[in-house]
């Protein structure tokens, strides 16, 4: 049964060296959670007043951002993504972006430029990763990427931090079928043989990543764990090796386990999700410049995660 919580929050945080991903203390800490957005030109042309919002907010310490930097009928070029990586650059606090399908695989629509879509996800890459290892913001702030690891060097994208000693986890799962859905506008027709070989390379760098930030979080005896992807992993093709991973190995922790993703833009929260008592999905607020989700982490509540939806005001 899906049902949404809300909570007073407050404030705290430490940043963690990019090699040790070292625990920080253990009081409550406080962040920022966004996705899909700015969706066109009127969200972008009312971001700034999302992040001065956010950065008004002095418990606010990182913002987090579930995918999805645009919409999937605005084109894909190099402007675009400087511009809004840019953008994203003017949060004062470290910036966690894991992508979505809007800024490479969903490339290939005629409306988005007919792009390959490897060939974006290396520049989505280039731009809102330049430095392996950090974040965007003003503050940028070391992470663990696993682009480290020599079996995934491809995967900058996906990095771990901890904060108030709970393990933080992006992981690189999107929407489209998490790229199975073929590349039918592609000039020349789908390209089944890249596409899989994207999938297949990708999946194995996810189910990876997720089996070292539960390691992570069991060796350093952290109260909880949060994983942020884009796409909701369902029981469906593309997802459904991803989704039983998670629920694996979040049994096996058993303490408070919160995964966050966007795509679907509505606000929902499912405790108990797959079946796993510990383990709560938490969507955030999608297609708006408007709303945003302030979050908190308190190691020392049974809980650990508690959040509460804000409105922009109006200027």
């Amino acid at each position: 049964m899906k049902s949404a919580l809300t909570a007073a929050l407050v404030v705290g945080f430490m940043a963690p060296t990019a090699a040790t991903a070292k625990v920080t203390g253990g009081h409550p800490e406080t962040f920022a959670l966004i996705g899909d957005t700015p969706y066109g030109d009127a969200q972008r042309a009312a971001f700034p007043q999302l992040v001065k919002d956010i950065n008004a907010d002095p418990g606010v310490r990182y913002v987090l951002h579930a995918g999805d930097v645009k919409n999937g009928s605005s084109t894909c070029d190099d402007a675009r993504f400087a511009d809004l990586a840019g953008l994203y650059g003017t949060f004062k606090d470290p910036f966690v972006l894991t992508p979505g399908d809007n800024e490479w695989t969903d490339c290939h629509r005629a409306a988005a430029g007919g792009y390959l879509p490897t060939e974006r996800l290396q520049a989505v890459r280039r731009v809102f990763y330049p430095r392996v290892g950090h974040t965007l913001g003003r503050r940028s702030m070391p992470v663990r990427s696993q682009a480290r690891d020599p079996r995934h060097r491809d995967y900058r994208e996906n990095v771990l931090f901890t904060s108030a000693k709970v393990v933080i986890g992006t992981v690189h799962v999107v929407g489209s079928q998490n790229d199975l859905a073929p590349w039918a506008e592609l000039p020349g027709g789908d390209r089944p043989d890249l596409r899989l070989a994207e999938f297949e390379a990708r999946k194995a760098a996810a189910l990876d990543w997720i089996d070292t930030a539960f390691a992570q979080a069991a060796r350093t005896r952290a109260p909880g764990v949060l994983l942020m992807m884009q796409a909701e992993p369902t029981d469906t093709p593309g997802f459904a090796d991803i989704r039983a991973r998670i629920v694996e190995r979040s049994r096996a922790f058993g303490k408070p386990v919160l995964l966050v993703h966007g795509d679907e833009h509505v606000y929902e929260v499912e405790p108990g999700y797959a079946g796993v008592a510990n383990l709560t999905r938490l969507e955030t607020f999608g297609d708006t410049a408007s709303t945003w989700l302030r979050v908190t982490i308190d190691p020392r509540s049974p809980k650990v995660f508690s959040w509460q939806p804000r409105t922009v005001p109006t200027p």
